[in-house]
Parts: C-alpha cells; structure tokens; sequence
C-alpha cells in the first residue's frame, strides 16, 4: 500500500525545485497532485510526466494573488471533489543587501508571496481539510530559525520566521479540529535559487558535507504528509544536513 494511496494533495511553487520533487514524490506515493505555479510551460510539462505514475492537474496560479488562490481551490475541489494534503511551498528570494539598498517592492514582493500567498491558500482551503481531517506542510527555511542568522536576506529571512510562527499558530489552534500542520525549514538545497553560486563552495558549510537535492527533501515531506507522522504536528523539522546548527 502507498502511504498517500487515495489521497489529495496540492502543492504551491510545484513547478520547480522542492515544489516539483515533492509534487513528484506524492504522486509516486499514490496521491492525486494538484501542480500549482506561474508558469504554465513547466506546469504542464511536469503533470505530463507524472501522467506516467498517477493523475495530476495543473492550476496556474500566483499565490500573491487572492482571487487566484480561491479560483485555484474551487477547481482542484471541482476536479478531486476533496484536498487532503495542503503544501504551501511557494516562495521567492531575492537578492540580499543592506536595507537602504533595497527596493521597497522587494520587500513587499517577498511577503506577498512568501506569507500572504500562504494565508491565502491556506483561508480557501481550510473548509476541505477540516472534512477530511487533513495536513498542511508549510516550507520555511532555516533562514528563519531564531538561532540562525546568515548574510543580509532581511526580507526572506523575516518572512520564514512568519511562516514558521503561522504554522506554530495553525498546529495549536486547528489540532482540536483534527488538522496536522507542521514545517520543514531546508538549507542549502540545490534548487535554481541557488542559480550559479558554487556548489562546493557552499558545501563547506554543511556538516554532512554536501548541498541535497530536493529529492531529498521530497523524503521529508512524504513522511510528514502520511499517517506514519499522525501523531506530529506543530512540528519545526531543518532539513539542512546540520547547516543551521
């Protein structure tokens, strides 16, 4: 038996990096997975491919915008007729600098997407977990633990740490409503956040001493997502290989 067989997931930001892993790895579990992004070439290019282990259905979507976010929703409950499995994943990181140096839409662009989106994904999604005692799994980094701090990345960092705060409120509040929540912070994860940095250069950091692949990630998420973590919730997992310590 898969451990998501019959089960439905939608993942945000699904079109690249941890999104499509973890799109990929839900749907090799069982799960039928609503693709969720901007780009509908690499949208549909993905559902065609996991076409081959299960059923998909890609849903264009900008998580900063709420009306999109509901029309989303309405069309996956439309196609599956459920949601079982909520991964708010969708984020953005741009570049680090000095706070006088950055650009006020910066840093409103990286909260619209990083937390709003969340808050609006999560709002229209609400009334089909709480039928189906369902999961969130919400991605923030490690970027905003309150024990690490690295480089200048004030606006992705403060918006991490609202992810991480919001699934600690959602975990406590919607536990007695039979909803798990819990959040995985990566690290240096080989993603194109990364885009040309040297990977090696990085891996000097890690303690295991390498930069994963988000398939790896996927992994984590998996477990979190399926009954075998039914007893967690309120969960803060880094999946860093000892980054953050």
């Amino acid at each position: 038996m898969k451990k998501l067989q019959g089960k439905v997931a939608i993942v945000t930001g699904a079109t690249s990096g941890i999104g499509a892993a973890c799109a990929k790895a839900f749907c090799e579990e069982g799960a039928k997975v609503a693709v969720c992004g901007r780009s509908r070439e690499r949208g549909e290019a993905l559902c065609e491919e996991l076409s081959k282990t299960g059923e998909s259905l890609f849903c264009q979507c900008d998580v900063s915008d709420e009306s999109q976010c509901k029309q989303m929703l309405d069309t996956v409950a439309s196609r599956f007729g459920t949601v079982d499995i909520l991964m708010n994943n969708a984020g953005v990181m741009l570049p680090s600098m000095e706070i006088e140096r950055m650009p006020v839409d910066d840093w409103k662009k990286t909260f619209d997407i990083n937390i709003n989106g969340m808050f609006y994904v999560t709002r229209y999604a609400k009334p089909y977990l709480l039928k189906s005692k369902g999961v969130i799994l919400n991605n923030a980094s490690i970027a905003g633990l309150q024990y690490y701090a690295a480089g200048r990345s004030y606006a992705y960092s403060a918006s991490k740490a609202a992810v991480i705060q919001f699934s600690h409120q959602m975990a406590k509040n919607y536990g007695e409503v039979g909803i798990r929540v819990n959040c995985i912070c990566p690290g240096i994860i080989d993603t194109p956040i990364l885009g040309s940095r040297d990977r090696a250069e990085y891996a000097k950091r890690i303690p295991l001493g390498y930069v994963a692949m988000p398939e790896e990630v996927a992994r984590v998420a998996v477990f979190l997502v399926s009954d075998d973590a039914k007893y967690v919730t309120g969960a803060i997992l880094p999946v860093d290989g000892g980054a953050s310590l």
